[in-house]
């Protein structure tokens, strides 16, 4: 099947920094240790700001609470998310995703169908392509434990947007960084490096496509 292969669970503790992002300008590190990832990108993160109204903004969790999660998961959260969690908000009503907005880090949508239990965030994202798995020829209970892994395997959930539609942003794993469209029949890759949209496939692209332009996320280039 393609894009499913077994990966390495990469150390997220090394202190690597996110993709492309050991170049950039750092922000005020605030309460973060000399030992954290690279910093995030100042430009993304006053977008960031200018995007979640604080009125609708639930309260940061400040970078001990930020760290402690992270421990507890074995990850360490891509920027400039984690800023976000930190600095500006664990959450906001007015923002994506089209239900309840972004919900908080370590919540999942209302309407999540497994026990949170099942979630490893530690454990590598499996897919690195889409999959429609509703079109494999497989057997389901062939495909159902990788279905369940693309769902609790190394990723945040961001929010959704109804009717079995999550996004997820990927913390572990070649993906790192991502944000991933999963629904009831497939998942797909967000951002222009895969064709599917003008934006950028991170946090901020994601933000910045909803909070500037307000057009379906499927808006296919051409």
């Amino acid at each position: 099947m393609e894009g499913m292969k077994s990966m390495e669970n990469e150390n997220a503790h090394r202190g690597e920094a996110d993709r492309g992002e050991t170049e950039r300008g750092e922000t005020d590190r605030g309460d973060r240790d000399a030992g954290d990832p690279g910093a995030a990108d100042r430009g993304e993160l006053d977008a960031l700001r200018a995007a979640f109204p604080p009125e609708h903004c639930l309260p940061p969790l400040g970078w001990d609470a930020v760290r402690a999660f992270e421990r507890e998961q074995g990850i360490v959260l891509p920027e400039p998310y984690r800023t976000l969690v930190a600095e500006i908000c664990d959450g906001c009503s007015e923002g994506p995703a089209d239900v309840d907005g972004l919900i908080p880090v370590a919540a999942v949508p209302a309407d999540w169908g497994c026990a949170q239990t099942q979630r490893v965030l530690s454990e590598p994202f499996p897919l690195t392509g889409a999959w429609v798995w509703e079109d494999d020829p497989r057997p389901y209970e062939e495909i159902e434990p990788l279905i369940d892994e693309v769902c609790n395997h190394g990723s945040v959930v961001l929010g959704t947007d109804g009717c079995g539609m999550y996004w997820h942003l990927v913390v572990t794993g070649p993906q790192r960084g991502r944000i991933w469209n999963i629904s009831d029949v497939g998942a797909a890759p967000f951002g222009a490096a895969f064709g599917h949209t003008t934006a950028g496939d991170g946090f901020a692209g994601w933000v910045a496509h909803w909070a500037t332009s307000r057009r379906p996320w499927f808006d296919v280039v051409v």
